[in-house]
């Protein structure tokens, strides 16, 4: 039985690799095509051919987070379909490679990519995104999200904050900060502070070129409003760099400790979290969307082909692969306008694909 897993293994892994490869080779080109116009406008920057290979190449370990699991499923329905093809699948099933033995052996293989694609998307590809967000920061300008900026909220002891920011640099700097400030109930605003820059400081933002808006009285029939005008300010806080760069990046870019807790912070301050909700039990489930694709490539198996017609049967796998994905990120975007359980969204279209996968797959044995 080890020689057979070893076969299996070594057949699965070399054409899983060929195929990642070919894929990644076929994204960079493409993310460099796309660098030609930044290259244009960061020229007078210094932002050269070099920096966006580089900026490319930090790319791939998101690319190959979010390509493995079809990468898995194309190179094991071609292993699967060419040992059928050949007949070696049966002498392997006449020498002691049963349904449940053959389903055990591909699962053993999928923890290793489930391993891998979990490592990728939670430390390697979080890691390489925020490496190539600060190169493009420091010649293209300072990480945004548009005109609006980023919208965070933090309830205080006294007063409730609204804080907006508009871009963080490279170095950590945020630039373009608007603080509104709230008394308890919510409902009537007392300051509104505007910063051209701020830094992160142990217990708080130290602000600087500081305008202050405060409402001394906020008597209808009187009101009085004060001008502050301010080098620097310190304001006492809790959000970090990291919940700042949370709500300035796309979710699914960020580790799933790093979601976690940012979720917490957006219900201590009750905002929506459903969002990061739906995007974390993805991230905790993607990963498994490997032992899904094993147990869709099993049945493959377990067909009779003719000479020339792997093909066919390797393209239609894809089509089931690239259904998976787009019935996942629909359900992660119908979850989130239905108000799903975030969970149940993540965890419903690779639920539906192995259960379609297992009756296809006890289909073909009973009926053989």
């Amino acid at each position: 039985m080890r020689t057979i897993r070893r076969l299996i293994y070594t057949e699965i892994l070399r054409s899983v690799g060929f195929v990642t490869v070919a894929f990644l080779a076929l994204f960079f080109f493409f993310d460099f095509v796309d660098q030609f116009g930044e290259l244009r406008r960061g020229a007078e920057h210094g932002y050269s051919v070099g920096y966006a290979l580089l900026y490319v190449a930090l790319q791939l370990p998101n690319h190959l987070y979010e390509l493995l699991p079809i990468t898995v499923l194309i190179g094991t329905i071609y292993v699967m379909a060419r040992l059928a093809e050949s007949s070696e699948y049966t002498i392997l099933r006449t020498s002691g490679l049963g349904p449940q033995r053959a389903l055990v052996t591909l699962l053993s293989l999928g923890l290793g990519f489930v391993a891998l694609t979990f490592v990728f998307g939670d430390y390697v590809a979080p890691a390489a995104n925020r490496a190539s967000q600060q190169l493009q920061a420091r010649f293209l300008g300072d990480i945004t999200i548009g005109r609006t900026g980023a919208w965070m909220k933090d309830r205080q002891a006294s007063h409730n904050y609204s804080v907006n920011v508009g871009a963080l640099a490279s170095d950590g700097t945020l630039g373009q900060v608007r603080i509104f400030e709230f008394d308890q109930t919510g409902g009537q605003l007392t300051s509104a502070t505007s910063a051209a820059k701020g830094t992160f400081e142990p217990d708080g933002w130290q602000l600087h070129d500081v305008v202050r808006r405060v409402y001394v009285s906020t008597d209808p029939n009187n009101p009085t409003l004060k001008f502050e005008k301010l080098a620097d300010l310190r304001w006492p806080t809790t959000i970090s760099m990291d919940m700042v760069a949370a709500a300035l990046l796309s979710p699914d870019k960020m580790q799933t400790l790093d979601l976690y807790q940012y979720i917490n912070h957006l219900q201590a301050n009750g905002q929506s979290a459903q969002r990061y909700e739906i995007e974390f039990w993805r991230k905790v489930f993607y990963p498994l969307s490997c032992l899904v694709m094993m147990v869709l490539a099993l049945p493959f198996a377990y067909l009779h082909f003719r000479s020339g017609n792997i093909a066919g049967y390797v393209f239609m796998g894809v089509l089931v692969g690239i259904s998976f994905f787009l019935l996942n990120n629909v359900f992660g975007f119908v979850g989130n306008l239905r108000n799903w359980e975030p969970w149940v969204a993540a965890a419903l279209p690779g639920i539906l694909y192995s259960l379609l996968s297992l009756g296809a797959f006890s289909w073909l044995v009973l009926r053989r």
